[in-house]
Formats: C-alpha cells, structure tokens, sequence
C-alpha cells in the first residue's frame, strides 16, 4: 500500500476489519477490527512510510460507546438538530446522531482513512452523514449540539479543545463529551448525565471494562 486513494482506503478496512456490534451499542454495526493488537501493528508498520497515523477508526472506544448509548437512549438530545461529531473516528457517535433523528450530521476527523471508514458505516446503518476532514477546532459553522468521545487523552490537544468548547457553549451550543477518565478530562465545569460500564478490548485500554461518563459542559 504506497499511497491512499478512495479505493485503496476501502479495500484496506474491508481486509482488516468485520462488521460488528459494539458491545455497548448493538443497534449499530461497524467496521472493527477483531483482532485489535495485529491490525494496530500491521497498520503502523504498513503506514509509517507515508505518515498515517494509527487506525483509531478501527475500534469503538469507550467514550464513544457510551456517548452513542447516552443518544440513542435520550434522542431529544439532537432531535431536528445540526450536530458536529468531532473527531469521530469510525463515526459512531454521528450514526448515533443519526439514528436518533438530527436534522444534519457532520462527522469531522483529520485521519484521511476517516471519510471512508465513516462512509462504509454509514451505509451498513443506512443513515446520511457528511464528513469534513479538516481542522475544524476554533471554527464555527452554527452547529447546535458538538459530541465529542475520548478526546481527552492528550495535553497540548486537550489545551486547544477547551477555549473552543467554551466559545460555542458561551454563544449557545449544547457540548457532551463521553470519557473513561482521560487524563486531561477537565476538572470543572461540567455536569454528568449518565455513567456506563463499556466493555472494550484489553489491546488498547487497561482493563476489559471502563467507567464511562457523559458529562455535559455547563
């Protein structure tokens, strides 16, 4: 694989990954990778040459699977809504969004595996999303409701999020986030909604079941 066009994106997931059911949240099928520690080894070997990063939007994460129950539990939360899933990965939290009845989903992620990936999800959930794949932290497209799962896991990223998030709360916005506890999760400032017990793979977490929380930023 030497370089990435629509095609070979597609054939890529569809080798190495099955369609499946989160645990957290069967009524959606994903593409996943079921043997999570080889994919994440073969794709950093196979990428690395031209500079892709690992493939998050292989595995739902807990964040996600619990940000995606919390929706398709409370559908009020984005019903006739314009939603932003930031940095949506396989694009879990958009199908959920989706499902649920938004009027419009944007998934948005730098990962160029990311449009396809969301692309194939989508089509296996028979929902429309649209994707954007650029950076939209600091930017503002009149979104009503911003999801976000697991974003919380690194510092400087962390640092960028957060007078973003405060700006489209302070003009309106609804902002929930879905977090196992991520080291740079905000200590302040925010209301829970719901907790879950999200099982998830061992390969890639510390324990085989995270307390996940939503948390809405007040």
């Amino acid at each position: 694989m030497t370089a990435l066009t629509p095609h070979s994106a597609k054939q890529f997931i569809l080798d190495n990954t099955a369609l499946m059911a989160p645990p957290h949240v069967p009524e959606i099928l994903l593409h996943l990778a079921d043997e999570a520690h080889d994919l994440w080894q073969r794709t950093e070997d196979e990428l690395v040459e031209i500079g892709l990063p690992p493939p998050f939007w292989a595995f739902a994460w807990a964040g996600g699977q619990g940000l995606a129950r919390y929706i398709i539990d409370n559908p009020g939360t984005v019903r006739g809504k314009r939603v932003l899933d930031f940095a949506s990965g396989s694009g879990l939290v958009a199908i959920a969004a989706a499902k649920a009845g938004a009027a419009r989903v944007i998934a948005t992620d730098i990962d160029p595996f990311c449009v396809t990936a969301i692309r194939l999800n989508a089509q296996a959930n028979d929902v429309g999303i649209d994707f954007l794949g650029t950076d939209c932290i600091g930017t503002d497209a009149g979104w009503n409701v911003i999801l976000a799962g697991d974003v919380f896991y690194d510092r400087s990223f962390a640092d960028r999020l957060m007078p973003w998030f405060a700006t489209l709360k302070g003009r309106g916005a609804e902002i929930l986030v879905g977090d196992p506890g991520r080291s740079y999760m905000p200590k302040a400032g925010l209301e829970p909604l719901a907790v879950y017990e999200v099982a998830v793979t061992r390969a890639l977490e510390d324990s085989l079941v995270k307390r996940t929380t939503v948390w809405r930023f007040a």
